[in-house]
């Protein structure tokens, strides 16, 4: 088992990662029962860290939270150092995301017009091509899951994500707020950079 992470605090973490979430997401992100990522989450809006969008109905960090969060990261990386720790794993993702960021191109656009996804063949290509990705990703990924336990479910994820793709699920390949590849892989490279104190704009990865 990797470094460990409080329950508390990967359901704050989930909440920083996302920006704004349901209790649905956050759950998915954290392997918690939705019954104690409410509680963590009573618990946040008591201390002001948290705010619900009754109208959206979503969760985010309020200032105060954003701040705290930052405390509460540097407690969970104690005895840890993560940049260390993950050694050329990361790297290694990243140079996978330079892979996914062309995938996700090709499967928006079809020789330069939006991609409406009647043609089977083009969209089975790209989907065979998510495969391979994920088949060089996925031990990436488990292996810093097995630093940092928190960072655990990612391959898991992105593998149950992949599945509904090839069953016909299209929205679900690059689709925003929804559970896709894409919001996993997302929240991956989020969580990374967090967790490693990177600047993002300095790195150029997005």
């Amino acid at each position: 088992m990797g470094h460990p992470s409080t329950p508390h605090f990967r359901t704050f973490h989930a909440l920083r990662i996302k920006g704004f979430a349901t209790i649905d997401t956050l759950v998915d992100i954290t392997t918690h029962r939705d019954t104690d990522v409410n509680a963590h989450l009573d618990e946040f809006s008591g201390a002001g860290h948290v705010q619900f969008r009754e109208n959206r109905g979503l969760w985010q960090l309020t200032p105060d939270g954003r701040a705290a969060h930052a405390e509460e990261l540097a407690r969970d990386l104690e005895g840890i150092d993560p940049v260390a720790a993950l050694g050329d794993h990361y790297p290694a993702f990243v140079e996978v995301n330079v892979n996914f960021k062309q995938l996700c191109g090709d499967w928006q656009l079809r020789n330069g017009e939006p991609n409406d996804h009647t043609d089977a063949g083009y969209d089975a290509e790209i989907i065979a091509r998510l495969g391979e990705m994920d088949q060089v990703a996925r031990p990436i990924v488990s292996a810093m899951g097995d630093v940092i336990d928190r960072l655990s479910p990612y391959a898991t994820r992105l593998g149950n994500v992949l599945e509904k793709v090839r069953s016909g699920e299209t929205n679900m390949f690059t689709g925003v707020m929804c559970g896709s590849f894409h919001d996993v892989w997302m929240e991956l490279h989020e969580d990374l950079i967090l967790t490693q104190g990177i600047d993002r704009a300095h790195e150029g990865s997005f």
